[in-house]
């Protein structure tokens, strides 16, 4: 099946399934197996030639696995996509592919915290790493050094939520003879195409919305043929981060309702934001989806919509007050990630670390909240008992 002129629903719910192939299963089988033999062993030195094209050991490829990878590399537009055990293994394996000792990375304003570690990490390996809180194309432009090989970003920012114009980066990338990764999990394929800008590299975190029930763990990379060569043999089958069959199962299973799903995460989202606006306790709300938002020009011309995830900064930024707010809130749960059925809230204020959250431009009032599923009043109704 040509995914040429599918839409996301359509590449969603038939793209890769082959029910020819698996006898008509409306469902595709899980292939739990671990090999794969073959007839002889001219086939199987055949077979060795070329193992991104062929089943030899699943830590390279799977059929169940190949299915969800072919419904999202046609979402996003790419050539080619791999499957990770953790967002983590994608988002480390794609930055080694491209750096060496001596060299320097480059990361855009706020960015996925692990992501942040593994950068302080692999300096013991003389790579070193540049955070700018700026996304103004100037700034960034500034921070580019002779030994930088990479720029790495998220839009929008996380828990920030500032936009950034992906179009420029990329090309500015391209000037110096940069590659561009991003991680496009708040948005998903569904609402944001980054490699039709010119980014690289693609990063999603498919326990996200993606795979959208809180059942998995997993990390994708969707890219170019030319650099998913190098990618596979290298990062990919040596730090072996491959992700399982069956959580790829789960994650087609998830892929089959993400439009419809990401439609309601949207449409709540906006609801919820627009009541946290206009709330008196409220000081400020990032959401993309909101007028109001410095980059929402900017954000028309790079996105299709918006997802539920979002942060609210309270006029009381004391530690005090945030935790008042999250432990009164009921249906909203308190738990890390985001972009489950369920509702979660949050606050990167610890109560000991109002400093580093004022270096990194966040308020100590700030609050992140996910969308989920629930009755969108039943969500607004519990925010306004919490923020009384």
């Amino acid at each position: 099946m040509d995914p040429a002129g599918m839409n996301h629903q359509q590449i969603c719910t038939h793209l890769g399934d082959q029910y020819n192939r698996f006898h008509g299963a409306v469902v595709p089988p899980i292939y739990q197996n671990s090999l794969f033999v073959y007839e002889n062993f001219d086939s199987f030195i055949e077979a060795m030639k070329d193992e991104q094209h062929n089943y030899l050991y699943w830590r390279g490829n799977n059929p169940t696995v190949e299915i969800a990878e072919q419904k999202l590399a046609a979402l996003e537009k790419g050539e080619r996509c791999k499957l990770f055990s953790s967002g983590m293994a994608a988002i480390s394996s794609a930055i080694l592919t491209f750096v060496r000792s001596g060299d320097h990375i480059l990361s855009v304003s706020n960015i996925y915290g692990p992501a942040t570690k593994f950068f302080k990490y692999i300096e013991k390996f003389g790579i070193n790493h540049t955070n700018i809180k700026s996304t103004n194309l100037e700034d960034i432009e500034k921070a580019i050094t002779p030994s930088t090989k990479m720029i790495y970003l998220e839009s929008p920012t996380t828990m920030t939520f500032k936009m950034v114009d992906l179009a420029k980066v990329a090309k500015l990338a391209k000037h110096y003879d940069l590659h561009t990764i991003i991680d496009n999990t708040w948005a998903t394929p569904i609402f944001q195409n980054p490699l039709e800008f010119g980014i690289d590299i693609v990063v999603h975190s498919v326990s996200k919305y993606i795979g959208g029930h809180s059942d998995i763990v997993g990390g994708a990379l969707i890219t170019s043929t030319e650099i998913m060569d190098r990618i596979f043999y290298d990062e990919y089958q040596l730090l072996g981060g491959a992700m399982p069959p069956y959580e790829a199962w789960l994650l087609t299973r998830g892929l089959r309702t993400l439009p419809l799903r990401m439609k309601a995460h949207q449409e709540s989202a906006f609801l919820v934001s627009k009541f946290l606006e206009q709330h008196q306790a409220v000081k400020k709300v990032n959401y993309p989806g909101l007028r109001s938002h410095p980059d929402f020009e900017l954000g028309k011309t790079q996105m299709k919509g918006y997802s539920g995830l979002l942060s609210f900064e309270l006029k009381n930024d004391t530690f005090e007050a945030v935790r008042n707010v999250l432990n009164s809130l009921k249906q909203f749960k308190i738990g890390v990630s985001w972009g489950g059925f369920e509702s979660l809230a949050l606050s990167p204020n610890y109560g000991h670390n109002t400093e580093a959250l004022i270096t990194s431009n966040i308020s100590p009032g700030m609050i992140r909240i996910s969308v989920g599923l629930e009755e969108c009043s039943d969500l607004i109704d519990d925010l306004e008992k919490a923020l009384v």
